[in-house]
This record gives structure tokens, sequence and C-alpha cells, in this order.
């Protein structure tokens, strides 16, 4: 038995060595057909935003394919990159047209796409109730923000000049109720509650000189950031 026994691992071990080519071969091709995926990913033309998501999308899809423990979240984060730079160019669209192109700003950096409003656009002089014609230029606005789960946020800011009469008796209270009353509606055109956050700065975040009327009316206003994907 013990001589039957060596012999059947001598073959065994005579079998697995002689095998050993196929795992080599098996990985080299493995190898090949990453390297001519990636290099086909690299085709891609990253010319703008979207089509810079839909290669890192494409790099994505690849590595989960061959496994690794953050692939599952690299791709999430790839599709909703790739939804927010859609919503950007919706929106840059929205600012052409007759209706929002005088009234709303637009900027955008890696962190948000931020739209500016005036007061004057807004609200009347002292008060937070938007105005009617608000609610018209919000309406365009709030439908493109709500395709995406984004966090929404809203802040208010003044200019220097003290509040004297009013409800409010200061503007800080002022930008923090003008800004509840953009969340507000927003809210009331469905947009879900848990996206929004509101701020009021007063005047403590100018971005242009209080010392002239051209500055302060620049310096009351609203902005809605819609908040990117970290």
């Amino acid at each position: 038995m013990s001589v039957y026994r060596s012999r059947r691992d001598e073959l065994e071990n005579q079998l697995n060595r002689g095998a050993l080519w196929a795992v080599t071969y098996g990985d080299l091709m493995s190898y090949l057909m990453i390297f001519f995926l990636v290099l086909f990913s690299f085709s891609i033309a990253k010319t703008d935003k979207t089509k810079s998501r839909k290669y890192e999308e494409s790099l994505a899809n690849i590595q989960q394919a061959f496994g690794g423990s953050q692939n599952t979240k690299q791709l999430e984060r790839a599709k909703a990159q790739e939804n927010e730079a859609e919503i950007e160019t919706n929106l840059k669209a929205s600012m052409q047209t007759a209706e929002l192109a005088n009234v709303v700003q637009m900027q955008s950096n890696e962190r948000k796409v931020k739209l500016v409003l005036t007061e004057g656009v807004m609200f009347t002089s002292g008060s937070a109730d938007l105005k009617e014609p608000a609610k018209k230029i919000l309406e365009p606005i709030i439908q493109e923000l709500k395709k995406v789960p984004n966090d929404i946020l809203i802040e208010g800011h003044t200019d220097t000049v003290p509040v004297h009469r009013g409800r409010y008796s200061s503007n800080w209270e002022l930008s923090m109720a003008r800004a509840y009353s953009v969340l507000l509606f927003m809210g009331e055109q469905g947009v879900p509650d848990k996206r929004l956050a509101g701020l009021g700065y007063g005047a403590n975040r100018p971005v242009a000189d209080n010392a002239t009327a051209e500055g302060r009316a620049k310096n009351r206003r609203i902005e809605i950031s819609l908040l990117k994907t970290d």
C-alpha cells in the first residue's frame, strides 16, 4: 500500500507541475485583455466634462470586472458626476434664455454649481417675501435641480446698510429669512426637504464694495448651490 501511495503522489505531482503553464497562460490572457481595454478607454476623447465622466465610468467598469473593493463606489461616483455635468449643461442653456440671461449669474467649480440672483429680482427692499416674477424665474431652475439627488444650499446675503424698520431687526436676520423663503418655495415645487439647507450671512461675505450703490446692489443677493459629488 505504501508503494502504491508513493507512486500515486508522484504521479499527481507530475501532473500538477505540467498544468502550471495553464495558470500562467490564463493570467497572461487576463492582463492582455485589461491592457487593451485600458487602451480603448484612453481613446475616448476628454474634450469636455461629459466625455470625461464617460471615461471615468469606462475605467470603473474595467476595474469592476476584475474585482476590487472600491470599484462599485467608483462606478457610482462616475455616474453621479456624469449626471451633474448634464444638469450643469442644461442650466447653462437655460441661462441663455431671455427670461434668465440678465437676472441669473452662473458659476461652477469642482465643488458646486452656483446660481446668483440679486435682491431686485427676488425681493422688495427690506422684505423676505418672494416676488411673483421671482417664482417664475426659479421654476425652470428647480425643475433641473430636481433631476439629481444632490444637496442644495441656499445662502442669503445683504449689504452693510443697517435695517432700521420692518419685521427684521438686522441684516443677518433678513438674510436668513430670505434664504428660508427660497427654501420653502423649492420644497413646495417638489424638492425633497432632506436635500435642502439654508444659511444667512448678513453683510459678512460681500462680493463688491459696499461704498458704492452698484456694489451694495451686488451684495444683496441669493445664492443657490448644487453641491457636487465629493
